[in-house]
């Protein structure tokens, strides 16, 4: 697969692709997590591309939101779904979903949202879901006790290229690896024919060391555990509260991060902890004992009366000796023990085992005041616990990374499986909170191809400024072409925006929010909102020259669905109403499925050529002030105006104060006028 050949992928963003390991599988998958692992491609980066493999892969053409409007509300209902993920990632894997007109996709996408309507959300799983992130590459290793040897310069190369954490060198003898590892805590050595080579410190001779970096740098596979151990412990949380299947062994995996420190080291060793303390208190250590070998001769010196006789003075003068003489004549055992205490401080305080040699004589025997350490010896003795430190940590991390080397494929679908529950989760949240069905489609799923336009039952607007729960519901059905009608008020442009949702919806592969619908499949959505104000003659001739392209672009192949908000708004009503009528004939001659929210209906009607479907919002009445409406349009029938319920209401009120035997003022006008809404 050329991956330049997804649509708006470059040569750059191809190159930092290549570098996954099944970079086709990732793009066919739209598996976002994979893809922004790829070097300087982020997560919001990633759905894009994904979302164009999704595209290319379908041979989807795309450009089913046809219109600005038809646009924000796909942006409205991906924002609800959005809403109700935990994490970043799922809020950005859920824009690889997209309204298409082809029917595999769609199908694809059902089947993702109807395993996800199964999930429970449980608060439980949604908690541990807030720790969970994406695993990080940890950056650069370096490693700088150990190094790789070989006297061969393709071998160099391809060592360096393998295992670029440490360093390699280029040895032409023995002589030169027996100085590297004098240099180097651990050396090995590349080429076969140092084997049986006996040179000083830890040199190891490995042909096959290129094959099994991790056993030459542990830090590698430790590194990336120790920097996502956090993320790696939340996914083994979710998978936990969640009951999902996991791909490794949690237990084995938990015990080995518990291991790990925050830099990739191995912690919890008690032989390791020992010698790294020893090797961090050891000046101290030796500053104490020279204390307690001082404090201790001061003691006998100041307990004692040393006499010296004049000839044994004038012999110590004459000899050039000074205290030491004097310490070695007649404090000598004193000074023994002294030395003795401070070398049992030193061993005991650095805990020191195989080292305890080297630790004692770091307090010289030869008579001094004030007792001095050796610090050849202190060299020699840091030296050891240095390097027994440093062997230690290097055993512990390989055992450790020869635990999690094999671990990482599996982490990384561990991690994986708990951003996706997010997603579904979030998939089952929407449906749950707005009380969605999946709906029936047009050639999708062995839904017949030839039933036209759509019908909605119990439809609820996710989108109304309102408590969903205080929304009323609506059914609607519509074939071919229909005008609707309805009071100010009375919910026209919401029905308007919920057969938009439902379409849109049903075409991404989703759940609605209705009791049950059927969606014709669309190639596009053209929802044109209410203009504010009267266009100008140029807007106006933009907006005629955009319902030309509709009429004169649609095909029989090519359905579309178009929803117009009270185009009348856009010049004088006489005219609009000529003009709207010609639009709903030309639609209706193509086979369009729409519906045009018109206040001028029965205009509509009058100025057109054939007959048109009329449908309306019924109000009910007026109730102390308030309109009482059936949200749910009648189907063939003109719905009345607020300005006739008015004026009925004022009849009635005539009627009645005229029946009580005392008319009102001006009895007959309101039925008057009520006759002229019935003419």
């Amino acid at each position: 697969m050329d991956l330049e050949s997804v649509s708006g992928v470059g040569s750059k963003t191809a190159d930092a692709l290549a570098e996954l390991d099944d970079p086709e599988r990732a793009l066919r998958e739209g598996d976002v997590a994979e893809l922004a692992r790829a070097p300087g491609i982020s997560e919001g980066r990633a759905a894009r591309i994904a979302r164009a493999a999704i595209r290319d892969g379908h041979d989807d053409p795309g450009g089913f939101l046809a219109t600005d409007r038809a646009r924000e509300l796909y942006r409205d209902a991906l924002d609800l779904l959005q809403a109700r993920t935990v994490t970043d990632y799922a809020a950005k894997r859920l824009e690889t979903i997209y309204p298409s007109s082809v029917p595999a996709r769609i199908e694809e996408v059902r089947e993702f949202a109807e395993r996800a309507m199964d999930r429970e959300p449980d608060t439980d799983v949604l908690a541990a879901l807030e720790d969970v992130e994406p695993l990080v590459e940890p950056g650069d290793v370096r490693v700088r006790d150990r190094c790789l040897a070989t006297s061969d310069a393709e071998r160099y190369a391809e060592a360096q290229s393998a295992i670029p954490e440490i360093s390699v060198e280029i040895v032409d003898d023995t002589r030169q690896l027996a100085e590297l590892g004098r240099s180097y805590a651990t050396v090995v050595a590349l080429d076969e024919s140092f084997a049986g080579v006996e040179v000083e410190g830890d040199v190891r001779v490995e042909p096959d060391a290129l094959e099994t970096p991790a056993d030459v740098v542990p830090e590698r596979p430790l590194a990336f555990f120790a920097r996502n151990r956090d993320r790696l412990q939340a996914a083994v949380n979710v998978h936990r509260a969640a009951g999902l299947d996991s791909p490794c062994d949690l237990d084995a995996l938990e015990s080995a991060l518990d291991r790990l420190d925050e830099d990739g080291g191995v912690r919890d060793d008690g032989e390791l902890d020992r010698l790294s303390t020893a090797v961090d208190d050891l000046d101290a250590a030796v500053s104490t004992a020279e204390s307690v070998a001082n404090d201790h001769l001061r003691e006998a010196i100041e307990e004692r009366d040393v006499t010296i006789e004049g000839t044994d003075l004038l012999s110590l003068v004459e000899r050039g000796a000074g205290v030491d003489s004097l310490l070695s004549r007649e404090l000598a055992d004193e000074y023994d023990r002294a030395v003795e205490k401070a070398r049992d401080h030193l061993v005991d305080a650095l805990d020191l085992r195989d080292a305890e040699s080297t630790a004692r004589m770091a307090v010289p025997d030869e008579p001094t005041y004030p007792v001095d350490r050796d610090e050849g010896a202190v060299s020699r003795l840091r030296e050891e616990l240095t390097t027994a430190r440093d062997r230690r940590a290097a055993r512990l991390k390989r055992e450790v990374a020869g635990d999690l080397a094999g671990l990482r494929a599996d982490a990384e679908s561990l991690v994986d499986a708990a951003l996706e529950l997010d997603v579904e989760l979030a998939v089952a949240r929407f449906a749950a909170d707005f009380e969605c069905a999946m709906p029936a489609v047009g050639g999708v799923d062995g839904e017949p191809e030839e039933e036209p336009g759509f019908a909605i039952e119990g439809g609820r607007s996710p989108l109304l400024d309102v408590p969903f729960d205080d929304v009323d519901p609506v059914d609607y059905r519509v074939e071919g072409m229909a005008i609707l009608s309805g009071v100010n008020s009375g919910g026209k442009t919401s029905t308007l925006d919920l057969v938009a949702l439902v379409t849109i919806l049903a075409h991404m592969g989703l759940p609605v929010p209705a009791a049950s619908a059927r969606v014709e499949r669309v190639a596009e959505l053209h929802y044109h909102a209410k203009t504010q104000g009267t266009l100008d003659a140029g807007a106006f001739e933009a907006t005629l020259r955009d319902f030309s392209g509709l009429v004169t672009d649609i095909s029989s192949d090519r359905p579309i669905m178009v929803l117009v908000d009270e185009l009348e708004s856009i010049t004088e009503p006489g005219a609009a109403a000529t003009i709207i009528a010609g639009i709903l004939e030309a639609l209706g001659e193509r086979n369009a499925t729409g519906v045009f929210v018109s206040h001028l209906a029965g205009d509509v009607i009058d100025a057109a050529g054939t007959d048109l479907t009329v449908d309306g919002i019924q109000a009910e009445g007026l109730v102390e002030g308030e309109l009482r409406v059936n949200r749910s349009p009648v189907k063939g029938t003109l719905a009345r105006s607020t300005p006739e319920l008015i004026v009925e209401k004022l009849a009635d009120g005539e009627r009645t104060a005229a029946n009580g035997g005392e008319p009102e003022a001006g009895a007959g006008f309101y039925d008057d006028l009520l006759a002229k809404f019935e003419e």
